[in-house]
C-alpha cells in the first residue's frame, strides 16, 4: 500500500484496510478535471473543488464502513491523497516551493499558506465557535475539515497555514478553506522558470 510514480508528476496508491478502500491517481500538470466518488457527498464537492483550483487532475474512488460514522473513509481518502500528492512530487526541483491565496465564498474568506518543505507541519485557526458540531450535507461533521488537512499535509509532508478570517454559513466555511488551499498549493507546485532544475532550498533538498 505505497503510493507509485507512473509518469512526470503523476502517481497513484490503493489503500485497503479493515475499514475502508481508497484509490486515488493524480497529475499535478493537469487541468482541474476530477473524478470524485467517496460516498460522501459534501466531502465529493469539496475534492472537486481542490481539483479545480489546484489544477490538479484527480481521481478518488473510496468506500468504507459509512454505516458507523464517515471518519474512517474520509481520514483514509485524505491519507491517500497526501501520500499521492508527496510521491508526485519527486524531489522537487524547480518548483515555487511557497503559495499564498485568498477565497472568499459569499460571507466567508479564507487564507492559506503552503510551503513543499518535506516537514509536514498544520496550523489551522479562525473557524467560528460551534463550527466543529455542525453536520453539512448531512454526512460531514464539520471537525473532519481539520483532521482532512491534517492527514494531507503530514502525508505530503507539507507545512500549511490554514486560517478562516470570517464566516458564518458552515458550508460556505469549509468551501472557502479548500478554495484557498487549493489555489496555494497550486502556486506552490508549480515550477519557476528563473528556478531551472534547482531544489528552491539553501540546503539543497527538500
Amino acid at each position: 500500500m505505497s503510493a507509485e510514480l507512473i509518469g512526470a508528476r503523476r502517481a497513484r496508491m490503493e489503500r485497503v484496510t479493515s475499514e475502508s478502500s481508497v484509490f486515488v491517481e493524480l497529475d499535478l500538470d493537469g487541468t482541474g478535471v476530477s473524478e470524485i466518488s467517496t460516498s460522501v457527498p459534501f466531502y465529493d464537492h469539496m475534492l472537486t473543488a481542490l481539483s479545480k483550483h489546484s489544477l490538479i487532475d484527480l481521481t478518488v474512488r473510496a468506500t468504507g464502513d459509512t454505516h458507523i460514522d464517515v471518519h474512517h473513509t474520509v481520514e483514509d481518502t485524505a491519507i491517500t491523497i497526501g501520500e499521492v500528492l508527496r510521491v508526485a512530487l519527486g524531489n522537487k526541483a524547480g518548483i515555487r516551493r511557497f503559495g499564498t491565496a485568498y477565497a472568499p465564498l459569499d460571507e466567508a474568506l479564507s487564507r492559506s499558506v503552503v510551503d513543499v518543505s518535506g516537514r509536514p507541519y498544520l496550523v489551522h485557526t479562525g473557524e467560528p465557535a460551534g463550527q466543529e458540531y455542525h453536520l453539512i450535507g448531512g454526512h460531514f461533521t464539520g471537525s473532519m475539515t481539520r483532521h482532512v488537512f491534517e492527514a494531507i499535509t503530514f502525508h505530503a509532508q507539507i507545512c500549511a497555514h490554514i486560517e478562516v478570517l470570517s464566516g458564518r454559513d458552515p458550508h460556505h466555511i469549509v468551501e472557502a478553506q479548500f478554495k484557498s488551499f487549493a489555489r496555494a498549493l497550486r502556486e506552490a507546485v508549480e515550477f519557476d522558470e528563473r528556478m531551472g532544475d534547482k531544489i528552491p532550498s539553501t540546503k539543497g533538498a527538500l
